[in-house]
């Protein structure tokens, strides 16, 4: 764990909505532990580290440090307000160093497709069983030079041995189509749009 980056964390001992407001002006942010079968541990923990640690990050993993002991955990979910978009509230869930977890995978496009063509995500993201302490950042989908008409599904990404797949792998995740023929399509609608509202109306 020597990577991974750590919050010292406090136990909370008061709960409610004032108890979190002075959290929060003390630059804290509420949350909890869970998992593994164990009871939930209120926390709080440093506000600004928790920014860092889950900026960009979709499965941050982090040693949480408190009462002197050590627990390493994802971040499971963070709440924000919806104007400021500071943090609210924090989910972590224990796991242990040689445990698999269920983490949605960000997809990442790279490269570009034949001449003439563009392609289409079908899935911006995927679901993996992988090592906690060996989440991919994301799983990347080479397109380059793929011809109109071709199909990416689940079964043609590149995954490392010890992440699992936990979705179907005839799953479309990238098409590739004809520029012309998405243009061509585009004009004639937008010529028979043209042409209604042009229609003079029927005389009574």
């Amino acid at each position: 764990m020597s990577d991974t980056p750590v919050l010292n964390a406090s136990v909370r001992t008061e709960f409610g909505k004032g108890a979190a407001r002075r959290a929060r002006r003390a630059n804290l942010v509420p949350g909890v532990i869970y998992g593994h079968g164990e009871d939930t541990i209120h926390v709080d923990v440093p506000g600004h580290d928790l920014f860092l640690l889950v900026r960009g990050n979709t499965n941050a993993l982090v040693e949480l440090k408190f009462d002197g002991k050590s627990q390493l955990a994802l971040v499971k979910d963070v709440q924000r307000h919806p104007v400021s978009r500071v943090l609210l509230h924090a989910d972590f869930l224990a796991v242990k160093a040689g445990e698999k977890v269920d983490v949605e995978v960000p997809i990442v496009i790279t490269g570009e497709s034949a001449p003439g063509t563009q392609h289409n995500v079908e899935e911006f993201n995927i679901l993996v069983k992988a090592p906690a302490t060996a989440i991919p950042d994301s799983i990347e989908v080479d397109i380059t030079g793929l011809e109109a008409g071709t199909v990416l599904r689940v079964a043609d990404l590149a995954i490392p041995a010890n992440i699992e797949i936990e979705v179907d792998p005839e799953q479309d995740i990238v098409s590739i189509q004809e520029i012309a023929a998405l243009d061509e399509g585009d004009s004639e609608a937008g010529e028979a749009a043209e042409g209604e509202a042009g229609e003079a109306p029927a005389a009574e």
